[in-house]
């Protein structure tokens, strides 16, 4: 189990090279807006995205890339990313996905040669939780704790966007990511026992905001 961590420690490392700290995912819109606007409206912001956002699908379909790859199911891998990259609500949304995806299967491809054949059937347009699926599954990280990685990897690379535009301090992040232990927790179990037909989430606030995001007159972040 301790090369499993120390794998899972790398993947979920905001040192990772594939650009997450660049996305704000709808935080750089909500602050210009004044939705967010101190801790405690960003923790909430990730809170009810945890619960009833896109991330629940998206950690979901990395789960199915991960039960896909271990069991050889090329097919599943492909069907699942396109399904994920059709749910993608705006462009900047499904680009993010697009350039994360390519960056991470570039990097594993470099680390584990032997997946150069799937990975050519992926590339160009694999979205980031299918390569990360892939990933855990070929480092044989535990489906719990990779899911959990992969949930608080996001949380904090939002709560970071939030601290750089609100702006907020250091201590505030952290304080937040702790407040986040038990809904990730809980989050963590609902996602392993979604089914197929419950693959569904209600995140129209971010899409809103990611339409938004493209027309605002200065911005920090790609998306």
């Amino acid at each position: 189990m301790k090369k499993q961590l120390l794998y899972l420690l790398q993947i979920t490392s905001p040192t990772l090279p594939v650009g997450a700290y660049s996305y704000s995912e709808g935080i750089e819109t909500l602050v210009s807006q004044e939705i967010i606007t101190n801790k405690e409206t960003l923790q909430q912001w990730i809170i009810q995205s945890l619960k009833f956002g896109s991330i629940r699908i998206e950690s979901a379909i990395m789960l199915r890339a991960y039960h896909d790859f271990l069991g050889d199911n090329i097919e599943g891998l492909i069907k699942w990313n396109l399904w994920l990259s059709a749910t993608r609500e705006t462009k900047e949304l499904r680009q993010q996905s697009w350039q994360m995806g390519q960056s991470l299967l570039k990097l594993l491809t470099e680390l584990q040669p032997e997946i150069k054949d799937i990975s050519s059937q992926l590339y160009p347009d694999c979205n980031y939780a299918v390569v990360f699926g892939i990933a855990g599954a070929i480092w044989q990280i535990p489906e719990h704790e990779l899911l959990l990685g992969y949930l608080q990897s996001w949380s904090s690379n939002l709560i970071n966007a939030g601290l750089r535009l609100i702006p907020l301090g250091q201590t505030d992040g952290q304080k937040i990511l702790v407040n986040l232990q038990n809904d990730l927790i809980q989050v963590t179990q609902d996602i392993l026992e979604l089914k197929d037909e419950d693959l569904r989430g209600w995140g129209w606030g971010l899409s809103l905001a990611s339409m938004q995001h493209e027309t605002l007159y200065t911005r920090l972040f790609r998306s």
